[in-house]
């Protein structure tokens, strides 16, 4: 049985109308069945945790080893030289010279050994951000930088340490990666807070090209990051610019 013209043209027209529609609705289906349940999203970002985790006290481990060894081979050691010359200081009250060369000796070694001790809390918890706050801290950071530095700071509000912390050592990494490796003349930073989240953005106008795998500098923010359950990522094509972005929960 053939069709009329009629009959053609409203199947035309139906087919015309419909299939498109059946194209959607099947491309909706698939994306309902094909994509991940609730469940395994969650068992996915459990895991992603966990591996982030166990990467954070691995660093950590290896941090608290660091600070062991720097303060037992470094400020200890330094400690007792200074308490043996006020030892020998004392038993020479008769010979003043020598009295004075071992208390000069004993002053320069306490000033050296509070040098070191200052590097080891720096490393820790930077006391800049106890003393300024996190924009405080900041604006220091880029009134010391080698390279020009610009600073767009908001109202992030209060913030936790830890978080305080892993964004003043992203934005302090990053200046320092741009300043060795990248040939950059001038970085921007900029801060903000959207509700839970702190945003840090980090640009530079270097050759870009940056690898996290050539290195430990943008691996540790990584690290740094992920160990929070915040959010990172780097854009660094080769001619540059290289921009890291950071996102860290920071409580309502």
């Amino acid at each position: 049985m053939t069709l009329g013209v009629a009959q053609f043209v409203v199947l035309a027209a139906l087919t015309y109308r419909l299939v498109p529609l059946l194209a959607r609705l099947h491309a909706r289906i698939g994306v309902v069945l094909l994509s991940p349940s609730a469940a395994e999203q969650l068992a996915e970002r459990v895991d992603t945790l966990t591996e982030t985790r166990a990467g954070a006290m691995n660093a950590h481990g290896a941090e608290l080893r660091r600070i062991e060894r720097d303060l037992h081979d470094g400020t200890q050691a330094r400690l007792v030289a200074i308490a043996m010359r006020l030892g020998a200081a004392r038993e020479s009250l008769d010979d003043p010279q020598m009295m004075e060369r071992l208390l000069r000796e004993a002053h320069e070694g306490t000033e050296e050994a509070m040098v070191e001790l200052r590097e080891v809390i720096r490393t820790i918890y930077p006391p800049i951000l106890a003393d300024r706050g996190l924009a405080g801290a900041l604006i220091a950071l880029g009134t010391r930088s080698a390279i020009d530095t610009t600073l767009d700071i908001g109202d992030v509000g209060t913030v936790p340490a830890a978080v305080e912390a892993v964004a003043y050592f992203t934005v302090a990494e990053t200046i320092t990666n741009a300043t060795k490796h990248s040939q950059a003349v001038r970085t921007a930073v900029r801060v903000s807070r959207d509700g839970d989240r702190l945003s840090v953005e980090v640009t530079d106008d270097g050759i870009g090209g940056a690898d996290e795998t050539l290195g430990t500098g943008i691996a540790g923010i990584r690290r740094r990051v992920l160990a929070l359950d915040g959010a990172f990522a780097i854009d660094s094509p080769v001619g540059g610019p290289t921009t890291i972005t950071v996102s860290l929960p920071c409580g309502s």
